[in-house]
């Protein structure tokens, strides 16, 4: 290693975590170093470069996870040796660089999926897990139980009651780690067979994919126009692939940011009744009084609902809420107790606390204020283009120009120090994609260097690269 190394590192912005492991890749690809090579110990190539050891650190857990470096208990870190059986495995809604939480970096903006402004959740919750840690309701040395979590569960159904889904009962309802946790639960629940299969919306959300990976099903792909899934589409992916579950975001569409209508509904639910499969809502990003009726509404004996707060209060705590269809949630909870036993006590009681919490609704409002700031920042300087945005939904849906391809677009945009997400990264693979981007709200910047990085993405749009191949 120290004959790739100079005595400090490049003079480049960035994080210096960043710069070691771009390094280190590059001498990967550039076959400096080689399959088996050894890399120095993470305080040795800390003193050389004059960082931190838990720089050093973070790079090679970067390239760990990445697969071009192994790390061996007792024996140190190893470039890996070349994998054949690569799969598609790219994130689903995991940040790879911070979120500029104190706006000091005008210049790296991460819009890879949303950051909520801070309107006094975190002191809230602060306070909150004080009160617990003084007095836990729910105590601290024993298993989670359904009776434990009642008030938390009351308190979800309080939250609940914003959403379009009818009436429901605190019976219906199972807490979860986060809305992707309780996707994977319901389809432990309902799915059967040796290779069972779901369908999705030919754009969609990847955590669906990534829950239908795990339990080894077939994903299926369905063709969508601007009102979302087409149901002749639905009804002949359903019998070919004999179908148990349809996994769908029909009030606020990610990435798209589409709405589906009533009537589209009622007839995707003819479909379902006809094929007999089961229907999956996922409403995380809906922040405005629901335009239609869920379709736990329209076929409550088979339709699942999820939704969370980490688009709404924060994703730091991990609470998802699911909701069962008449009769399943005896299903549900199996999964959950079989799998994890329950939410951990104390963050049953801070659930019970938080949701049911007066000034929750207060923050909700303003928290949805500030962002609607931001929506209109990027819709004004963005939307001489083909644009699609919900305020106070926390992205908008850019379909790129003549001349741009996502792809490219997206390096482009990492050139200029910003992270967008390609349409590619919401698609199966055997989907031809939109040449169209997903560009996160950032809260966690100033309004001001939000409008910087719009501005830098207008720059783009306007010029085009148009260079032919030959």
């Amino acid at each position: 290693m120290g004959t790739i190394w100079p005595e400090t590192l490049p003079r480049e912005k960035g994080p210096k975590y960043k710069l070691v492991a771009d390094t280190i890749r590059k001498s990967i690809e550039d076959k400096v170093l080689k399959p088996g090579a050894k890399l120095p110990p993470v305080r040795e190539l800390a003193y050389q470069l004059s960082i931190t050891p838990g720089t050093v650190a973070r790079a090679y857990t970067i390239l760990t996870d990445e697969g071009l470096l192994q790390a061996e208990v007792g024996r140190g870190t190893f470039v890996a040796s070349p994998r054949t059986d690569q799969v598609d495995v790219a994130p689903i809604e995991v940040d790879v660089i911070a979120h500029n939480s104190d706006g000091t970096d005008a210049h790296t903006v991460n819009l890879f999926s949303p950051h909520l402004p801070s309107v006094g959740q975190s002191a809230l919750i602060r306070q909150l897990l004080g009160e617990i840690a003084q007095d836990p309701p729910s105590g601290l040395m024993h298993y989670p139980s359904r009776a434990g979590s009642l008030p938390a569960r009351r308190a979800a159904v309080q939250w609940l009651s914003r959403a379009p889904i009818g009436h429901v009962k605190e019976r219906d309802v199972v807490l979860t780690n986060g809305g992707q946790n309780a996707i994977s639960l319901i389809m432990q629940a309902v799915l059967r067979g040796r290779r069972p299969a779901i369908l999705v919306e030919e754009l969609s959300y990847p955590g669906f994919r990534r829950a239908a990976d795990l339990l080894r099903a077939e994903v299926v792909p369905v063709a969508m126009d601007e009102h979302g899934v087409i149901p002749e589409a639905l009804e002949a992916a359903a019998r070919a692939h004999d179908a148990q579950i349809f996994c769908t975001s029909p009030e606020v569409h990610n990435p798209t940011c589409l709405f589906t209508p009533l009537e589209r509904r009622e007839a995707l639910v003819r479909v379902a009744r006809q094929r007999d499969f089961f229907i999956l809502e996922d409403d995380c990003y809906r922040h405005m009084p629901a335009d239609a009726p869920g379709f736990r509404v329209l076929a409550p004996e088979r339709s699942w609902f999820v939704t969370s707060i980490s688009k709404s209060i924060t994703p730091a705590l991990r609470i998802g809420v699911a909701v069962a269809p008449d009769g399943q949630v005896a299903d549900l909870r199996r999964a959950v107790e079989h799998g994890f036993f329950g939410l951990a006590t104390p963050l049953v009681d801070l659930t019970a606390k938080l949701l049911a919490h007066p000034q929750l609704e207060s923050m909700l409002e303003e928290l949805q204020r500030v962002t609607a700031d931001y929506i209109k920042a990027g819709v004004n300087i963005l939307g001489a283009y083909q644009l699609n945005w919900r305020s106070p939904v926390p992205f908008l849906w850019l379909t790129l120009p003549e001349g741009w391809r996502a792809a490219s677009f997206c390096r482009a945009a990492e050139a200029e120090g910003i992270q967008i997400r390609s349409a590619e990264e919401f698609a199966c693979r055997t989907t031809r994609t939109p040449h169209a981007v997903r560009l996160a709200v950032n809260a966690g910047v100033s309004l001001e260097a939000f409008e910087t990085a719009m501005t830098r993405l207008r720059h783009l749009l306007d010029n085009p690269p148009e260079r032919i191949g030959v």
